[in-house]
């Protein structure tokens, strides 16, 4: 094999490949002596027919094998040859080839730039510790408790924030359809979780009453012709039960997994600490990486920055593509370059990610959502991409350590009234540079969980 460069303009490089074809026989006679033991034809013993019966008969299948397996292997070698650092997957362009020919081929290539990093020395951010308020400790004490509650039967007549169960029976145009029937149906009335209108219909039933109900099927109901369907819903009262609002006591701590309702107290203040934690540490990172992507320079090829527009915009309408087009190709250089940037600072300071710290992290996120254990395991365990791309979040989040621990980072102590305008400002539109949003722990909010153990 002879590899020579033809042509190299910018991150392009083009590598002329030639074969001899004396080693393209050499491959083909070796696949000939290995289908002997493979093929049967009629009139001869299993193993014994000819490599010439086999090439008359399959030679153009046989030779087609041959080259594409010669075509992987050289292009490996060639790449590796001429030590280049390959962006996407090369382009093959056959110049010769044929039985009998020596193969000849052009591959071009799109290499990934040389990386160049400065200092970052002179680099600023602002790390922030926030300060949890009693009364927002107190407040989500109280939310637990109510969400916690308990009911209680009563023979008055079904108020709002009653607990209403029943059978139903309904019908579209006095016909029955799939799902039309349930039974032990439970609701808390005002929630307005089941159809619209329907709670409030059911205000003032008592036990053992039938009631009939008019409702409207949803707009994306499964069976489409029943979306917006004017539906007759007949209930029959099973009970009707007051709610009885859980005390804040040590038994209720302990029903949610906590010693005492100190230390469920404490369990709530980690809880929200640890959300604005994730909100604040995300803006401290675009601060660091916006100050990074700046002060470098870095040429990237057009083929990565097509292949990351791609993924970005793969659930997109074409006419929203076209709007954004813009935006979105400025946001996947963006990624690019900062992908190649933080790459080079890792393998320049040896950072890597074990197979245990994945296993760690997935076995962190298990025990973060009692009760789901199975699914967040077998998630992982069906999708190993999704294995490979918690490695690169943590591949990253090394890396971003790492430069925090070199730079000059300022601890800014707040209350969650600030922490709340930080992370309102961030998220605000901005025309000029794409943010990662963040959420508010206050909009988002954080719920204990009861713990499954018994």
């Amino acid at each position: 094999m002879k590899v020579e460069v033809k042509s190299k303009k910018g991150l392009r490089t083009i590598l002329s490949v030639f074969v001899d074809k004396k080693n393209i026989q050499t491959k083909m006679n070796e696949r000939l002596k290995e289908l002997q033991k493979e093929i049967v034809l009629k009139g001869f013993r299993p193993g014994k027919v000819p490599p010439e019966v086999i090439k008359s008969q399959f030679g153009k299948s046989v030779y087609g094998e041959v080259v594409d397996k010669i075509l992987r292997e050289t292009t490996t070698k060639a790449i590796d040859e001429k030590k280049l650092k390959i962006a996407g997957q090369p382009k093959i362009d056959l110049k010769q080839f044929g039985e009998g020919k020596d193969l000849n081929y052009e591959l071009q290539i799109d290499c990934l730039p040389n990386v160049n990093l400065k200092s970052f020395d002179k680099f600023k951010a602002t790390s922030y510790k926030v300060k949890i308020e009693d009364k927002l400790i107190e407040e989500k004490l109280k939310e637990i408790a109510d969400q916690n509650k308990k009911f209680e039967e009563k023979n008055e007549k079904a108020i709002n924030g009653d607990q209403v169960t029943f059978d139903y029976s309904a019908t579209v145009d006095g016909s029955k359809f799939e799902g039309s029937e349930g039974k032990g149906v439970q609701l808390e009335l005002g929630k307005d979780l089941f159809l619209k209108g329907f709670d409030e219909q059911l205000v003032g039933v008592k036990k053992n009453e039938t009631k009939m109900l008019d409702a409207t099927l949803p707009a994306n109901h499964p069976k489409k012709e029943l979306a917006n369907k004017k539906t007759k819903f007949e209930c029959k009262i099973l009970n009707v039960k007051k709610p009885i609002t859980s005390k804040i006591d040590d038994n209720l701590a302990k029903l949610l997994g906590a010693k005492d309702v100190k230390d469920l107290k404490s369990l709530i203040e980690k809880q929200i600490s640890s959300q604005y934690s994730q909100a604040l540490n995300s803006i401290t990172k675009k601060e660091i990486l916006d100050q990074i992507e700046k002060n470098h320079q870095v040429d990237l090829p057009q083929n990565l920055i097509n292949q990351e527009i791609a993924i970005m915009t793969r659930n997109l309408k074409p006419e929203e593509k076209e709007k954004h087009k813009s935006n979105n190709e400025k946001l996947a250089k963006s990624r690019i370059k900062l992908g190649l940037l933080l790459n080079e600072y890792g393998e320049k300071n040896n950072l890597k990610v074990s197979d245990e710290e994945v296993r760690n992290e997935i076995q962190k996120q298990i025990k973060g959502m009692p009760g789901q254990e199975k699914m967040v395991l077998d998630y992982y365990q069906k999708n190993p991409s999704a294995s490979q791309s918690l490695k690169g979040s943590l591949y990253e989040e090394k890396i971003i350590d790492l430069i925090k621990s070199k730079i000059n980072v300022a601890t800014k102590e707040i209350n969650t009234k600030e922490a709340e305008k930080i992370i309102s400002d961030f998220n605000k539109p901005n025309i000029d540079t794409e943010k990662s949003k963040t959420t508010s722990p206050v909009k988002n909010k954080s719920k204990i969980k009861k713990n499954s153990k018994k």
